[in-house]
């Protein structure tokens, strides 16, 4: 018998009620960025960056998101919407466009990309309304509350979900955020951080998750297992019953998370789910890790957890649990660096940092909390970052240009451009996007060496380029970032295909060659 799950809402929540009902969106002069950048698996498959490189906007209604959404050129202009005040049923409606589609009874980030939507001022709560994301890409979501999203009852909103993500979602990263219900399924609330139908390359950081029956799932069934690269870092799980979270199939890493309150069960692989279980605090809570529910096993990889007064179940046919003395029953390999506080700080690190509203303070794994490093401006890298790559036209790549006779495609392309442009030696022809922004890729047959590019912008379009990054696309790494065309240099990668993503311009930009080289 379920245990009931108790309210405990912020009281100095209830002062931004006082909100207007009616929003404004206003045009901003420079283009903003969520603070600090992205982290654990949202940093592969080329990263997520949001909104970085266009307009920025302020809205304090729904509405006015909704507005912003589908006042763009296209579903993939970049956009940052700054939220201030209480978006609830009252102030939020569909708003229709080419941009966009969305719904009156959620926020809805439906079939489009490169979108931020971040709390400012005095905050941003999401009142019994939830955030949708569907058939979407590069979306961030940071320091805003959502609260008392019900699936019964009245209003309902987005399945009951705080923040839910389907359908060929990829690299959301969603940081800072308070997600809260005030009770379980019989009072009406489902998860708070569900995914599922092909949901891949999300990060969850420095979030509170409580007073809620589920926590979240990746996974809606035993047979939804096209979910997974998901991280989990820096959160506190408080009042929970279960699902911190449930995965079923794919990969997860869990690190720095503090578990207080699990009433019933806490993260629960299951399916053939992979999570490697890194440096957490549980304490008070009951069987925080295992296989629950069910006769399909999940796997873990477990070390450096602290387990604080936490109780453990008898196994039984549907219950398998990791404890009383945890240990790994597979390996999981992660694919990029982070730093790791200690288990015995991680209360206090998570207690100054996690959730809405705390200045988005982050940890770097020293157990002091830090500020975060100031919002990246596309126009202006930072010289002292090791990948920033050092363009000099005194310096040419040397050697054969390894592009010509290699294939080519890309995001979008204008009406008369094309991918194979950029490497047929011509600079009289060129590739553009269909928009400002947009990547072209050049690809080889086999694994081909590359450690230096030559991006050459075509007659009368010169500077256009802003920000970039260069990937490899095969792994998702991140070779370059930096602003304007010209060579670029990082160290020798072996690859079959390599992209030129471009995420801020002034103009339309046009490539006229993407060279490679080996050296």
């Amino acid at each position: 018998m379920r245990r009931p799950v108790a309210l405990r809402l912020q009281a100095a929540l209830g002062t931004l009620a006082l909100a207007a009902a009616t929003g404004v969106v206003l045009a901003m002069p420079e283009a903003a960025a969520a603070a600090g950048g992205a982290t654990g698996y949202a940093t592969q498959n080329g990263g997520t960056t949001g909104g970085a490189g266009g307009q920025t906007v302020r809205a304090t209604t729904g509405t006015a998101i909704h507005q912003a959404l589908c006042g763009r050129a296209d579903s993939a202009t970049p956009i940052t919407i700054e939220v201030e005040g209480t978006i609830n049923h009252g102030n939020t409606s569909k708003v229709s466009g080419d941009s966009c589609s969305t719904a009156a009874d959620k926020i809805e980030l439906k079939q489009i990309s490169n979108v931020t939507i971040v709390g400012v001022g005095g905050g941003a709560v999401f009142d019994q309304l939830g955030i949708h994301i569907r058939e979407s890409s590069n979306i961030i979501i940071q320091n805003v509350t959502v609260r008392n999203v019900k699936k019964s009852g009245s209003p309902t909103s987005n399945g009951g979900d705080a923040i839910g993500m389907e359908s060929d979602v990829r690299n959301v990263w969603v940081d800072h955020t308070t997600l809260e219900a005030s009770g379980g399924e019989s009072e009406g609330y489902d998860g708070l951080f569900d995914m599922k139908d092909n949901t891949q390359y999300v990060t969850l950081s420095y979030s509170v998750l409580r007073d809620s029956g589920r926590g979240g799932l990746i996974g809606s069934s035993e047979s939804d297992v096209s979910n997974g690269y998901v991280t989990f870092h820096h959160n506190k799980y408080e009042n929970i019953d279960s699902r911190t979270p449930l995965l079923r199939g794919g990969t997860s890493h869990i690190y720095n998370n503090h578990y207080a309150g699990l009433n019933e069960s806490g993260i629960n692989s299951r399916a053939g789910a992979k999570a490697k279980v890194d440096n957490n605090y549980f304490e008070d809570s009951k069987d925080v890790l295992g296989t629950f529910y069910t006769d399909q096993a999940g796997y873990w990889q477990v070390s450096g957890n602290i387990f604080d007064n936490v109780t453990w179940s008898e196994p039984g046919e549907d219950t398998n649990p990791a404890g009383p003395d945890p240990r790994s029953n597979t390996t999981v390999s992660i694919p990029y660096s982070y730093g790791l506080d200690a288990a015995s700080c991680v209360p206090d690190v998570v207690s100054a940092t996690a959730g809405a509203n705390k200045g988005l303070k982050v940890s770097d794994g020293s157990c002091t909390p830090q500020n975060p490093d100031p919002s990246p401006d596309p126009t202006d890298p930072d010289p002292t970052d090791p990948t920033e790559p050092s363009p000099d036209p005194t310096d040419p790549p040397s050697g054969t240009n390894l592009s010509i006779g290699a294939g080519a495609d890309g995001s979008s392309k204008a009406s008369g451009t094309s991918y194979g442009n950029v490497r047929d030696g011509d600079m009289g022809t060129y590739w553009s996007p269909a928009g400002t922004t947009g990547s072209v890729s050049v690809k080889w047959s086999s694994p081909t060496t590359v450690s230096k590019v030559d991006i050459r912008e075509a007659a009368g379009s010169e500077g256009a380029i802003g920000s970039y990054r260069l990937v490899d696309h095969g792994t998702g790494a991140i070779l370059a970032t930096g602003s304007g065309a010209g060579v670029i240099g990082f160290p020798a990668v072996s690859l079959t295909k390599i992209t030129f993503e471009i995420t801020g311009a002034s103009g339309t930009p046009k490539v006229a060659e993407f060279e490679t080289y080996a050296g």
